[in-house]
């Protein structure tokens, strides 16, 4: 109907300017950071990943406060203040712009470095922030009418969605990288201040049809909460005695003395059984962020030249993106092709395994490849105004690397969100595709803190692992390390991917108790001895 094409049309816009304003931010983050502000590598792409990381995080706690405590219409309009203060202030930082004055005798109003940081780290605060509600609140994934799909459908529904998102992104990376990098430099961060101000505009207009609530069943405060009681119950020993526990989660019960019913807890149970998929997703993650960190310092000390003209940076981003385009419809006429002859397509734990495997591999051609640019004699490279010396190696040299992550990345992904979706109860759907989200953000993280540690370890000065100056250091011992856990982390998820084989079943929600079973097999055995005709179960409960 029209009213439902404009709520579609507004959805697209508001997500094509959300990211816009993320991208925007992200696609020459480390090359601000290093040129303009003076910060060294690590520093650079652990502001980075922690930025990503945020912005993935904080629509899973985003979503839950609104939920419990103001509502969702307030928080989205909290959230999307939060985000016009946060892009606000990054064309604040950058001030002042040199697109504006024809000689640098013009400049006035410059900043304070340490005013300059402070407007930085609030900025990207209240940006992620701002990101994360309009993420959470906005048509999030629990909100799409997916319980009736069957697991061809299901998969489906992931690749064709995860393919739009990466389509947007694809434009979005070579429009903004190239405006920030070449044309307009500093003046380029006003480019998420701008697609947030469309943004707005859109949800203020439609806020009423854009809000959607998705189906409860539970909450994230109450999995943790179970988590956290059986464990109180656990070390208090002299409460053991009362109730049958078969797990350990059997002691956060009532009838064990717990503060959560039998259906909450055999729910969290079933969830449990993900938990060793969401671990080792950890990794793989810290593997895919080397495309905002790793990757991008080498492209940007590489040779960017082609033919005379200067490529951005954030255009190799793309080379990661385009595989995951091309292989979705790939896939889905693979699929399609399979269950018309009647076969069973690969399973999408083989296919998790297989995306690791192009992971590992990725991150070792990475350090291969830097051994061979730091052969390469150094040239003079100007990026946004200033003179590096990089080395002569050209930047499309680089490009298996990215190629086999975004391999990895277009296996990985819907494969994990089918399984999430798949093997729980209905109502607890929503929580399980919460920690797959936490899992992501989880895995940023992870990799900025390995960063920081192998920079440590390697000596806090010169960070040979992780240097300043890639001509002078060792880059590439760092990629042979991720990629020996990333093996690692492969084989692990090989040995435990029977867990996740059978997909048949689709998840039922768990209401009954055993003391309904107990009563029901009471009641069978009573009629078969003849002795009770009309007896109630419910009665006796």
């Amino acid at each position: 109907s029209r009213k439902k094409l404009q709520v579609v049309i507004c959805v697209l816009l508001v997500e094509l300017c959300e990211r816009f304003t993320f991208f925007g931010i992200v696609c020459n983050m480390i090359l601000f950071c290093t040129v303009k502000l003076g910060y060294d590598n690590v520093l650079a792409a652990t502001v980075n990943l922690c930025f990503i990381g945020a912005s993935t995080l904080t629509p899973v706690l985003i979503g839950w406060f609104a939920e419990t405590c103001l509502g969702r219409t307030k928080v989205l309009y909290l959230c999307a203040f939060l985000h016009f203060v946060g892009t606000a202030m990054l064309p604040v930082v950058a001030f002042p712009f040199e697109d504006f004055y024809i000689d640098t005798h013009h400049m006035t109003h410059k900043l304070d470095p340490i005013e300059q940081q402070i407007l930085f780290y609030v900025g990207l605060l209240a940006a992620a922030l701002g990101i994360g509600g309009i993420r959470a609140i906005l048509c999030p994934m629990g909100a799409y009418s997916l319980q009736s799909y069957n697991q061809h459908q299901l998969l489906s529904f992931f690749n064709w969605f995860y393919w739009l998102v990466n389509l947007n992104s694809t434009v979005v990376f070579l429009g903004i990288a190239y405006i920030q990098q070449s044309v307009a430099q500093n003046l380029g961060f006003l480019i998420p201040f701008t697609s947030v101000l469309l943004a707005l505009i859109a949800i203020h207009m439609m806020r009423s049809k854009l809000t959607y609530k998705p189906k409860r069943g539970g909450s994230l405060l109450t999995t943790l909460g179970v988590f956290l009681n059986s464990f109180k119950m656990c070390c208090l020993r002299h409460r053991h005695l009362s109730g049958d526990a078969v797990s350990w989660l059997d002691r956060a019960k009532e009838n064990n003395g717990g503060r959560y019913s039998e259906t909450h807890v055999e729910n969290v149970k079933v969830l449990t059984k993900l938990f060793p998929l969401y671990g080792l997703q950890l990794l793989y993650r810290v593997c895919v962020t080397q495309i905002p960190s790793g990757y991008y310092i080498q492209a940007m000390n590489s040779n960017l030249h082609l033919n005379g003209l200067l490529l951005p940076i954030g255009a190799m981003n793309v080379i990661s993106i385009l595989p995951l385009l091309l292989l979705a419809p790939l896939m889905e006429f693979v699929t399609t092709y399979f269950l018309s002859m009647e076969k069973t397509p690969l399973a999408p734990a083989r296919v998790i395994t297989l995306g690791h495997a192009c992971a590992a591999v990725s991150v070792l051609v990475a350090g291969l490849v830097e051994l061979h640019r730091k052969a390469h004699p150094l040239v003079e490279q100007t990026l946004s105004g200033k003179v590096l010396h990089v080395s002569s190696m050209p930047c499309f040299q680089l490009a298996l690397q990215y190629i086999l992550l975004g391999v990895g990345e277009a296996l990985v992904t819907p494969s994990c969100a089918l399984i999430s979706f798949q093997l729980i109860p209905s109502h607890i759907r929503g929580i399980s595709l919460h920690f797959l989200t936490l899992s992501y953000g989880g895995g940023c993280l992870l990799g900025a803190f390995i960063i920081q540690l192998v920079h440590f370890c390697s000596g806090a000065k010169t960070g040979n692992f992780y240097p300043n100056s890639l001509h002078d250091g060792n880059l590439e011992r760092f990629f042979f390390l991720l990629a020996s856990l990333m093996t690692i982390n492969t084989l692990l998820f090989w040995r435990l991917s029977y867990r996740y084989m059978n997909l048949s079943v689709q998840g039922k929600p768990l209401s009954s108790s055993s003391l309904s079973e107990k009563l029901l097999q009471y009641k069978a055995a009573l009629r078969f001895y003849d002795t009770v005709e009309h007896l109630s179960t419910d009665s006796v409960l």
